[in-house]
């Protein structure tokens, strides 16, 4: 089975604020992405291939809303609280955070955890608060993984080591793996594996042989579990990943690099072509 995910980030935002998005009115920009991707998607053997769309929390509901019957593309959110609601227990106060379980309600069937934005961002706020303790942010993605899980979504979990880390990379990759998917149902969980060191303007990405090295050696340090490339799917690379063993799929982050970049329905669907050898 090979994976193909889209983390629209937020590119829902218009251009007047600073954002990049010119493809449709805020109201109808999920739906809008929907529409125009999911019966083209159909092409394609849902045995051999999912598509996952993970979108920001606001446009979740008209994106779930456009699905017509039977579609190909699952809608997830991106990221969860590590503590959720339970029968007989917590209610629901869980003001600002989104549970497992308020994102169920709502339809979604997946989730996006770990991602570099998110794991730097929970590092940060450890650092404010003093805490030294380079493992603690995996502990808390295994709490939000766990929650997850129980709450029936399927996980996307990213993994990856800064320019710093580089020269311990296996160190820092084996212990992203086995505490944040410690005691949950790996079944639930594709890993993504993100070379940050590599990511931004002016930056060499890894090249056949280093993908290879990675998801060879997550796939050992996992007993197998499915491993996609998270540094960025595209055009220019898809040939090159598809034709990678040990690598089942990759993540969408941009569709288009240069002039109006951001995310354009057309060029995902390129991409996936390309992939997918269409």
């Amino acid at each position: 089975m090979k994976h193909i995910f889209l983390n629209l980030k937020r590119f829902d935002v218009p251009r007047e604020l600073g954002g990049v998005n010119g493809i449709a009115p805020i109201a109808s920009w999920g739906s809008y992405i929907i529409e125009h991707t999911q019966e083209h998607l159909k092409a394609y053997d849902k045995d051999q291939v999912e598509f996952v769309m993970y979108f920001p929390e606001a446009h979740l509901i008209p994106a779930l809303s456009a699905l017509c019957p039977h579609s190909p593309v699952k809608v997830g959110c991106q990221g969860v609280y590590r503590e959720d609601t339970s029968t007989g227990g917590n209610f629901g106060a869980f003001t600002t955070n989104r549970t497992a379980n308020s994102v169920k309600a709502l339809g979604c069937t997946a989730v996006i955890i770990g991602h570099c934005e998110e794991r730097r961002d929970k590092a940060g706020v450890l650092a404010e608060a003093g805490v030294t303790d380079t493992a603690a942010v995996n502990r808390l993605l295994n709490k939000e993984i766990g929650a997850a899980v129980k709450a029936g979504l399927s996980v996307l979990y990213c993994i990856g080591e800064t320019a710093e880390e580089q020269p311990r990379w296996q160190e820092v990759l084996e212990e992203q793996l086995t505490t944040g998917l410690k005691g949950v149902d790996r079944t639930r969980v594709t890993i993504a594996y993100e070379p940050v060191w590599a990511i931004g303007p002016g930056k060499v990405p890894p090249d056949e042989a280093y993908i290879t090295k990675i998801g060879t050696f997550v796939k050992e340090v996992t007993g197998g579990m499915d491993v996609v490339y998270g540094g960025g799917l595209k055009t220019d690379n898809a040939r090159m990943l598809a034709s990678v063993p040990v690598m089942d799929g990759g993540l969408i982050a941009l569709t288009r690099f240069a002039g109006e970049i951001g995310y354009y329905p057309d060029e995902y669907l390129e991409i996936i072509g390309t992939y997918m050898g269409k």
